[in-house]
């Protein structure tokens, strides 16, 4: 399964303007309230809540990957956002967070969930995708970046 199988134009958020984790996460649930394979957004926050609690998904170099499993989706869903004031995450690395990746599982698809956080963690370590991404000024431009940075590093995998 591909990032951009399952990453929409529409759900990329290319300038947030929330000022801590909580609201970040909420701005891009946010984004399926109509959606017809979110059957509970609310249901969806709880459950990236209480994976948060866990361990921060401040993963470092200034990115999160908030994700949860939760049955109240019908297929795995995802989201991108990139903040424009760095906010603090509480990343392992103890620096501010400007770019979010939100993934949100069904409880049974958990080896797709996994390929996916590794793949998308994977392409978050390269800086020079991660600062096109802080370059790119609109959903499409961010949208076309993951598409071709994935070709590039994944194409058969």
């Amino acid at each position: 399964m591909k990032i951009c199988e399952i990453l929409k134009v529409e759900k990329i958020i290319p300038s947030m303007q929330c000022t801590n984790k909580e609201e970040a996460i909420i701005e891009l649930i946010n984004l399926f309230k109509e959606d017809d394979r979110v059957k509970d957004t609310e249901s969806v926050k709880n459950a990236v809540f209480e994976r948060e609690k866990i361990m921060s998904t401040g993963v470092g170099k200034g990115f999160a990957i908030p994700h949860a499993k939760t049955n109240s989706v019908s297929e795995i869903i995802a989201a991108f956002g990139k903040i424009d004031k760095p906010i603090d995450f509480q990343a392992l690395d103890d620096q501010p967070v400007n770019l979010v990746f939100l993934l949100v599982g069904k409880e049974n698809l958990v080896g797709p969930h996994i390929k996916l956080l590794s793949r998308i963690s994977r392409m978050m370590n390269l800086d020079d995708f991660r600062e096109n991404l802080a370059k790119a000024a609109t959903a499409e431009e961010i949208y076309q970046l993951f598409e071709t940075e994935e070709k590039q590093y994944f194409e058969g995998v």
